[in-house]
């Protein structure tokens, strides 16, 4: 278990045609990824760190030996020319050498602006472990047809469990110490705020920045009020959303936006708001499941977008009578691909589920609840237990 990640195969295959940049979280396991592509599949393999004095001597001189098979890049958009560099070195040494960037989710940001490198690289978001990359899974997801689902094993359970407590990322997923994670957690935050974002942005209130950050856990799985949010920061609504962009930016948080495709009538609604480190919600099983649930859907649509080229979003459904779904995925604009409900302990349909599904074409319907075991299906809508649904999925 752990030994490959999910989207290893992908990038792989990807290096043989151009330069591929691996972003996310910090310390969702970028880095650790990249050494193990290198010692499983290259024998001479050239890895440079910006943040270290004499790799960034050589990147500069493009000190590389001429048997390298592959050059690896981490953090290498710290450097103010870094774009012009690969572009250079792309053009004129791609066909001597495969290129894998790594970096922090300012790689994402920088990335972004302008169009140097267009056409030259694909991109990867990396994402915490889910069910089924932590039980060693890996499932060929088909858009025509609804998910497949692994036959029960004993060990769900105990993944589950461990998810839902201790989180996906790597390092407290494996320590499974709570102490360690509380720790982590402290870390995570401090570098986030007082390294990443400081390093990029110019902040003037950063206290309050500290603080929105740390009372978002508190607003997880809900509607995201920016009202609300500004009284309770004292500061103008412009600057609340200012900083929320950037906190999603560097991936502490997420949004889902409400689906306005619809052909019921659908209402434009606030988002919803969830961490990515789910083990951060604390104020019900309820609220931390459905961020579970959404990160996993999150990580589903990533890979369908990054790794499979299709038009894949996550949204939320509600209706002008204030009915509502917590999560539907969308590919493009084809008819709703899934619909997923999140109930804690409620193992009967709920009516909400009943009428949105009698009244759209949708491809499938999940009711996804917390107690193991849960198994049926009615009225085209499967209530399942949360270990077996996530297990389903990338």
């Amino acid at each position: 278990m752990l030994k490959e990640r999910y989207l290893s195969p992908n990038i792989l295959k990807d290096l043989k045609e151009k330069m591929v940049f691996i972003g996310g979280p910090r310390q969702v396991g970028k880095t650790t990824l990249a050494h193990h592509l290198i010692g499983q599949n290259f024998s001479q393999v050239a890895y440079f760190n910006w943040d270290f004095g004499p790799d960034r001597k050589k990147i500069l001189n493009m000190e590389f030996s001429p048997e390298t098979e592959l050059l690896v890049f981490d953090e290498i958009h710290k450097y103010s020319q870094w774009k012009t560099y690969l572009k250079g070195l792309y053009d004129k040494k791609g066909k001597e050498y495969r290129i894998l960037v790594t970096g922090s989710a300012r790689l994402d940001i920088y990335r972004r602006g302008g169009d140097s490198l267009m056409g030259r690289n694909f991109y990867y978001r990396l994402h915490p472990f889910s069910m089924a990359e932590f039980m060693g899974r890996r499932h060929s997801i088909d858009i025509k047809k609804p998910l497949s689902f692994p036959k029960s094993s004993a060990e769900e359970k105990t993944c589950f469990d461990s998810l839902f407590k201790f989180g996906g990322f790597p390092e407290p997923l494996l320590k499974q110490d709570e102490s360690f994670i509380r720790r982590w957690q402290q870390m995570r935050m401090e570098t986030l705020l007082r390294v990443d974002i400081r390093d990029l942005e110019v902040i003037k209130d950063f206290s309050k920045l500290t603080i929105l950050a740390e009372i978002l856990p508190e607003r997880a799985a809900a509607l995201l009020s920016l009202n609300s949010l500004t009284e309770d920061l004292s500061v103008a609504h412009k600057t609340v959303n200012h900083w929320l962009d950037i906190l999603e930016n560097f991936y502490y948080h997420f949004r889902v936006y409400p689906f306005t495709r619809s052909p019921l009538k659908s209402m434009k609604k606030m988002p919803k708001v969830y961490l990515w480190d789910w083990s951060q919600v604390e104020k019900s099983e309820g609220a931390r499941l459905e961020n579970m649930v959404a990160c996993h859907l999150l990580k589903l649509c990533h890979f369908m977008h990054d790794a499979e080229g299709y038009p894949a979003a996550l949204y939320y459904l509600r209706d002008l009578e204030g009915r509502e779904i917590d999560f539907l995925v969308a590919l493009g604009n084809k008819p709703p691909w899934m619909l997923v409900e999140v109930k804690a302990q409620e193992k009967d349909i709920s009516k909400t589920m009943r009428y949105f599904v009698s009244r759209m074409k949708v491809l499938q319907a999940f009711q996804v609840v917390l107690p193991h075991g849960v198994d049926y299906q009615k009225d085209g809508i499967r209530v399942v237990s949360a270990s077996r649904f996530l297990s389903a999925l990338i």
